[in-house]
């Protein structure tokens, strides 16, 4: 007899400031289209980054630290009969002197293998994963804690900067030499082949960002899915973020665990690449590498002049339609 039991499917995304576990499955919406819909994601901040910024390589105490987060991740997908299909590790892990035994302490923690992906690399998943929902003719745009990931599906940058690494460089909120700074790192605009194109801003900042301007108390990804922001309501976030204690910043929806350290180095990064890319505005999108990492590749497809128009997921079409109708 068949087994009737669905398997669902595991991912794990290790950042340099925080490692993620995703738990999803594929759902057929009434097009057939299957795309990942998330049951479970949980969220640790680590910052394997930070050793790596003081040191070059991650301690023997923050791989104890991580392998215990990475062995309660094991025992959840476990329990839900949850497969783990893919682990990955991105900027901190690039940059560490001991790689090596970063991957030992993950495999021996998740019993799965992890794999160092190239900044390229994790653009190509993430563009991926936000495509699946949103369509073509996007630019993902992923502000990590060590790097930050531009793709359109086409071509990718990474830069290794992101909000982990600014506040390890200029503290909390950053002062006049950020101006100086950001010139310089930006010199020559490498954003501007992705510039005039719908920008969908994916990671922590963004899920910040996110549960913020709108008082989330808790996470919820079809809440956030989609969100559309202006310059104007990025800047006053901003304000409203970097206007209070450090103490009350720890206590605002989304800043808890660390987050509230380097989200306003994260945002100040994000308008400096906005102004670059030409956008007067930007969605927040949930998805990322976690989710791309369990797509199955792309078949080849034949090239057409008329491109197909990707159907959105049941959930984000009614979101969608309920926002155009309040306009």
């Amino acid at each position: 007899m068949a087994n009737l039991v669905k398997t669902l499917l595991a991912s794990v995304d290790i950042g340099s400031h925080s490692t993620i576990l995703l738990i999803a499955d594929f759902e057929t919406d009434p097009s057939g289209k299957k795309t990942l819909q998330p049951k479970i994601q949980k969220v640790e901040v680590c910052r394997l980054g930070e050793d790596v910024y003081n040191s070059g390589n991650v301690s023997e105490e923050r791989l104890e630290e991580l392998s215990k987060i990475l062995s309660n991740y094991r025992s959840t997908a476990h329990a839900l009969g949850a497969e783990i299909k893919a682990c990955a590790m991105t900027e901190a892990a690039r940059k560490a002197t001991n790689s090596e035994a970063i991957i030992d302490a993950v495999e021996k923690a998740l019993w799965v293998k992890p794999r160092i992906i190239s900044g390229e690399e994790e653009a190509a998943y993430t563009y991926r994963a936000v495509e699946e929902w949103h369509g073509e003719g996007i630019v993902t745009l992923d502000i990590g804690g060590g790097s930050t990931e531009i793709s359109d599906g086409k071509k990718a940058v990474s830069v290794p900067v992101g909000a982990l690494y600014l506040f390890k460089q200029m503290g909390a909120i950053p002062g006049p030499e950020y101006k100086k700074w950001e010139k310089e790192i930006l010199k020559g605009n490498p954003l501007r082949p992705y510039s005039k194109k719908n920008v969908y801003l994916v990671g922590g900042t963004g899920t910040a960002l996110a549960m913020v301007y709108l008082n989330l108390p808790e996470f919820d990804f079809k809440s956030i899915e989609g969100l559309e922001l202006n310059l104007d309501q990025l800047e006053k976030t901003i304000t409203k973020i970097s206007n209070v204690s450090k103490e009350l910043r720890a206590s605002m929806p989304g800043l808890e665990k660390g987050r509230s350290d380097v989200i306003i180095c994260g945002l100040y990064w994000l308008r400096s690449l906005l102004a670059r890319l030409h956008a007067e505005s930007f969605r927040i999108s949930t998805a990322g590498l976690r989710f791309g990492l369990l797509y199955p590749p792309k078949p080849e497809e034949k090239k057409t002049e008329e491109k197909k128009e990707r159907k959105l997921p049941p959930w984000l079409q009614n979101k969608k339609d309920s926002e155009n109708a309040n306009q």
